[in-house]
C-alpha cells in the first residue's frame, strides 16, 4: 500500500479555493464592491455590467478612496482596515470586514482600479489579473474610486462553466443591487445593463420613494408603517396588508443593523405573525429594519455575510411577532377595489431630488423647486466638475466611458457627467376609508340589504357596498372567542356518555403523554385504555357534536407534525381551529337578526377582517366603481 504525501498547497490554488467561498458568481462580486463603496462613505455609486456581468463589471463611487500606499495592501488577503482584532468582532458596524473581496475577486479577474483621495494632486490606476500585478501608475481622476472587472473567472473555466446564462447572472445583480438600494436610501444608486439605465435612486433618504421604483405602485400602496422598539432592539419600516401575499419568501426583506440578510428565524416569527391574516402557503411582503446592540448578534458565521447568529433569539422571534401584528391591526383591511382608492387619494407625482453622478461636487442642494422643470433642461454647470483637464487621457476615458468617446463624455446625453431627472411617483400611505365600517358608531349606519346564495350579507355604508362571508365571519368570531377561553384556562368541558375509545400509534401516544398538562388544562379528560387503546371521557365544549374522535385526531396530526412539546399557545391555536368547524356554513338561510349579531360579534375581535385561515371576511365595493360599471362616469 502506498502512502500519499501531504503537501502544502501553493498560494495560486489556495487564493482560487478562497476566492470560490467569496465569489460564487459576478453578483457576489458586485456585492462586495457596493459594501466597499459604501463603508468608504460614497453618496452616489454607479453600476454597469454586460453579459451579465459575466465579461465586465464596472463599479464606480464618489467615496473617500484608496490612499497610494494602501493599494496593493488592500488586494492582500485578509487585509482590512475595518477590525484590528477578533474582539472587534463584537462591535463592527461596517459592512465589509473579513478582507477577502478584492483579494478573492483579482483571484479569478481582470481588476482594474482607478481611484484618488481628496488630498491628493492625481489619482491612481492599478491593474491586477489574477493575483498578477500589470500596471501602477498615476493617471488624472476625480476623487472615489472606479473598480472595472472583465472576464470572471478567466483562469478557473470549470467554476466559469457553472455559470448561468447572462439574463440569469444580470438578474441576481438586480437583486444584490436592489437590496443594497433598499438598506441605503440616503444613497443614490444608478444601475446599468447592456447600456440601458435599470435602476436610479435619487438618494433622497425616503425608503418608500425606492420600494416605489422597484416594486410599483401597486405594492406601495398596500404598505403598513411599523416602528416597534424594546430595550435591546428595534424594528422600522414597513409590512404589506394580506392583500400583497405572495407565493414564496422573495418578498421579505429585512436588514440587521444596516446588513442585507437572510434569517430561518426571522422569516419564522414573520410567518407566524401574518398566519391570522394570510391564506396558508402564502407569505408577508416586508421591509423591515432592525437595530439592535452588536453584543447580540454574532455576523462572522459565513463568507459572504449573509447570515448571522443571534443571542436572543427567543426575544427577537417574541419581538417580531407582537410587532408586527400590531402594526397590521392598526387599520382597517378590508380589501376594496384599487379605483376608488386613486379617485379619493389621487398619487401625485413630482420631480424628486436630481439623482447625482458619482464624480459630481455638488450634492443637488439648490434642488428644493426642481417641480418646476418639467419642460425645462436643468442647468448643470455649478454641479459638475470641470474634467477638460484630465479628459485627454484616453484610458481614463477607457475606463469611466467603455465605448464612448471624450467627446461625448461632454456631451448632453452623456451620463457620466450630467444627471438625468427622474420622475417618481410621492406614494403616500393611503387610508382606505374616511369612516370605519367596524365601530360602534358606525353600527348604526348600516343598511343590511339582505343574504345572497344563502353565503352573503349585503350591506350599504358610506357611499360603498360590502360583502360579509357569514362562514368565514362566523368562523373568526368562535376563533377568537375560544383562543381568549382557552389563553386565559377557562375552559368547559363536555363529557362523553359512553367514553370514546380511540386507537393511537405509539407516536401518538407519547404525544399524548408529552401533552397531559396541556390537553388537561383546555378540558379534555383522557385515560389510557389499554394497549394503544385511550378512553375520550370529556372535550372542550366548543369540540362537542363535531365528530369528536375526528377532531381529536387531527389534533395529533397537526401536533406530530411541527409542534415543539409542552408548547401551549400552539396546542390551543390548534384546538381553536378545530371548533372553527361549528361555524355556520354558506348555503345556509340566516336571518336579518342573526346577521346584525354577527357584525356586532366582528366588532369585538382584534382582527375582524380574516378568518382563521386568512382569508377576507369582508370585501368592499365603492360607489365610484359600480358607476363606472354602468358607465355612468368615464
Amino acid at each position: 500500500m502506498s502512502i500519499k504525501l501531504i503537501e502544502v498547497l501553493d498560494d495560486n490554488t489556495v487564493d482560487k479555493i478562497a476566492a470560490g467561498e467569496v465569489v460564487e458568481r459576478p453578483a457576489a462580486a458586485v456585492k462586495e464592491l457596493l459594501e466597499n463603496a459604501i463603508d468608504a462613505g460614497a453618496s452616489a455609486i454607479t453600476v454597469e455590467i454586460k453579459s451579465g456581468g459575466i465579461n465586465f463589471i464596472r463599479v464606480t463611487d464618489n467615496g473617500e478612496g484608496i490612499d497610494k500606499s494602501q493599494i496593493r495592501t488592500a488586494f492582500l488577503r485578509h487585509a482590512t482596515s475595518k477590525i484590528k482584532s477578533i474582539e472587534d468582532l463584537m462591535t463592527v458596524k461596517s459592512l465589509g470586514f473579513r478582507g477577502e473581496a478584492l483579494s478573492s475577486i483579482a483571484a479569478v479577474g481582470q481588476v482594474e482600479l482607478i481611484t484618488k483621495t481628496a488630498d491628493s494632486l492625481t489619482g491612481i490606476r492599478y491593474v491586477i489579473e489574477g493575483t498578477k500585478e500589470r500596471i501602477f501608475e498615476d493617471i488624472g481622476a476625480p476623487n472615489g474610486t472606479t473598480f472595472v472587472i472583465r472576464s470572471l473567472f478567466f483562469n478557473t473555466p470549470a467554476r466559469r462553466k457553472f455559470l448561468k446564462s447572462p439574463t440569469a447572472e444580470a438578474t441576481y445583480i438586480t437583486e444584490v443591487i436592489e437590496q443594497i438600494a433598499l438598506s441605503h436610501a440616503d444613497i443614490s444608486f444608478k444601475f446599468i445593463n447592456n447600456g440601458q439605465i435599470k435602476l436610479q435612486t435619487s438618494g433622497n433618504g425616503q425608503t418608500k420613494d425606492i420600494v416605489y421604483q422597484i416594486y410599483g405602485s401597486e405594492i406601495t400602496k398596500h404598505l403598513v408603517v411599523i416602528n416597534e422598539k424594546i430595550e435591546t432592539m428595534k424594528v422600522a419600516g414597513f409590512v404589506g396588508t394580506p392583500e400583497i401575499g405572495r407565493s414564496n419568501r422573495n418578498f421579505e426583506h429585512y436588514f440587521v443593523n444596516g446588513r442585507y440578510i437572510k434569517s430561518a428565524l426571522i422569516a419564522k416569527a414573520l410567518e407566524e405573525a401574518y398566519k391570522p391574516f394570510l391564506m396558508h402557503h402564502k407569505y408577508p411582503f416586508v421591509v423591515l429594519y432592525f437595530e439592535m446592540d452588536s453584543e447580540l448578534i454574532d455576523i462572522n458565521v459565513h463568507p459572504n455575510k449573509m447570515e448571522i447568529k443571534f443571542l436572543s433569539a427567543d426575544m427577537l422571534y417574541a419581538f417580531i411577532v407582537s410587532g408586527v401584528r400590531r402594526a397590521l391591526k392598526q387599520q382597517e383591511m378590508i380589501p376594496t377595489d384599487v379605483q376608488s382608492r386613486k379617485t379619493k387619494h389621487e398619487a401625485l407625482f413630482h420631480y424628486d431630488k436630481i439623482a447625482p453622478e458619482p464624480f459630481e461636487i455638488n450634492r443637488m442642494e439648490k434642488d428644493n423647486n426642481t417641480a418646476n422643470l418639467v419642460n425645462e433642461s436643468p442647468d448643470y454647470s455649478t454641479d459638475t466638475i470641470d474634467i477638460r483637464n484630465i479628459i485627454n487621457s484616453p484610458i481614463l476615458s477607457k475606463v469611466l466611458m467603455g465605448e464612448q468617446s471624450a467627446a461625448e463624455m461632454l456631451s448632453s446625453e452623456s451620463n457620466i457627467i450630467k444627471a438625468k431627472q427622474i420622475v417618481v411617483e410621492k406614494p403616500i400611505q393611503m387610508e382606505l376609508f374616511e369612516e370605519q365600517f367596524l365601530t360602534k358608531e358606525a353600527l348604526n349606519k348600516h343598511t343590511i340589504l339582505g343574504q345572497i346564495f344563502d353565503t352573503y350579507w349585503l350591506v350599504a355604508f358610506s357611499e360603498k357596498l360590502f360583502f360579509i362571508d357569514q362562514h368565514a365571519a362566523h368562523e373568526k368570531v368562535i376563533y377568537e372567542k375560544m383562543i381568549k377561553r382557552l389563553s386565559q384556562k377557562e375552559c368547559l368541558s363536555q363529557a362523553l356518555n359512553p367514553p370514546m375509545i380511540v386507537t393511537v400509534s405509539k407516536r401518538e401516544s407519547e404525544l399524548i403523554k408529552s401533552y397531559t398538562e396541556q390537553f388537561t388544562t383546555l378540558g379534555f379528560e383522557i385515560e389510557e385504555f389499554g394497549g394503544d387503546e385511550y378512553s375520550l371521557r370529556a372535550i372542550p365544549v366548543d369540540l362537542y357534536g363535531l365528530n369528536e374522535k375526528e377532531m381529536f385526531r387531527e389534533v395529533l396530526d397537526s401536533l406530530s407534525n411541527d409542534l415543539p412539546n409542552g408548547d401551549y399557545d400552539a396546542v390551543t391555536a390548534k384546538i381553536a381551529s378545530m371548533s372553527c368547524k361549528s361555524a355556520v356554513k354558506g348555503n345556509h338561510k340566516m336571518s336579518f337578526a342573526e346577521a346584525e349579531a354577527l357584525i356586532e360579534g366582528l366588532l369585538a375581535l382584534d382582527d375582524p377582517y380574516h378568518c382563521p385561515h386568512g382569508r377576507p371576511t369582508i370585501i368592499a365595493f365603492s360607489k365610484h366603481e359600480i358607476e363606472k360599471k354602468f358607465k355612468r362616469i368615464l
